[in-house]
């Protein structure tokens, strides 16, 4: 068997080359084009998109922790109409396929993206984010109520027929219910998942240091958390899984593969290493080749 053929994965009906891709937020097709061959991901996950142009949450929105970081950075991003108008005709240029991940404060936000990125061709999928505050039921972040992650995953399966992956978040009670609402309603594939919740404060000035108080927390400590969270949905479901949670080595990656994940995506470790993603996939390979096996063989062989 070809080297390259023992790291292909399915995501239902889509066909990754590797399980690899960037996590959304931490990738920018020009800026990797200057260090590595794009082409060689698994996928490409654009940074996520609003209907509207947002500017961010105030500085500082970032700051280092003890076993990751903490963002606050508020999905800083052009709007719907600039990204259609700059953007999307750069993701033609690319072989992998193309996930843009969309969020929104309503149901009615979540549909209008959906459907006006329907038509794109270079798009495969969208990567739904539901960690986002429904303004129109008081604020409540839509991946917290299973109610509401079903309602969000239907409205846009009415305007799309694209391959749709429903990004949860970590700060529920029970992660399983809202993968099972996700995959009823239509979801095609779960991502697992996004920030935990933190804070930081500066003991000199007494005071939070993220200007928004609170952040999201990503990098090697949230790792347990959220494989655990891979492994109990793997049970729950039968559509696929993309683990996403401080990977920075192979060892990471196939961890998350035994839980139960197709594909993974990396974000926090892609800030100090940029050729991450290029190096975790040759190492893969040269692991597939010592062991003879194919990475699918691995998926969920940890479930006992």
């Amino acid at each position: 068997m070809e080297k390259h053929a023992a790291l292909a994965v399915r995501l239902g009906r889509m066909s990754l080359k590797n399980p690899l891709m960037p996590a959304a937020g931490t990738f920018s097709v020009d800026t990797a084009r200057e260090f590595y061959d794009i082409n060689k991901l698994g996928a490409i996950v654009a940074k996520t998109i609003t209907p509207l142009e947002r500017r961010g949450n105030e500085t500082p929105r970032a700051a280092e922790v003890y076993g990751g970081m903490l963002n606050s950075v508020g999905l800083q991003n052009p709007g719907l109409e600039a990204f259609l108008r700059l953007e999307a005709p750069k993701l033609t240029e690319v072989e992998p396929p193309v996930i843009i991940s969309i969020a929104g404060h309503s149901i009615a936000d979540f549909a209008l993206m959906a459907q006006a990125l329907d038509p794109l061709r270079q798009i495969a999928a969208l990567e739904v984010n539901v960690s986002c505050p429904n303004v129109a039921c008081g604020g409540r972040v839509f991946a917290a109520d299973p109610v509401q992650v079903e309602a969000v995953v239907a409205a846009i399966r009415r305007v799309t027929h694209k391959y749709l992956i429903i990004k949860l978040s970590p700060n529920v009670g029970d992660i399983t219910e809202m993968a099972a609402a996700a995959e009823h309603a239509g979801g095609d594939c779960l991502c697992l998942a996004n920030t935990l919740l933190g804070m930081k404060i500066d003991i000199h000035r007494r005071r939070p240091v993220l200007a928004n108080i609170v952040g999201g927390m990503s990098g090697p400590a949230v790792k347990p958390v959220i494989l655990r969270m891979v492994y109990q949905t793997y049970s729950r479901v039968k559509i696929p899984l993309i683990g996403v949670g401080g990977i920075a080595t192979m060892e990471d990656v196939l961890e998350y593969m035994m839980a139960g994940a197709s594909a993974v995506q990396v974000g926090t470790a892609a800030f100090t290493d940029p050729l991450i993603l290029p190096r975790l996939i040759d190492e893969l390979a040269e692991y597939a080749d010592r062991q003879e096996i194919c990475l699918a063989d691995l998926i969920g062989v940890a479930q006992v």
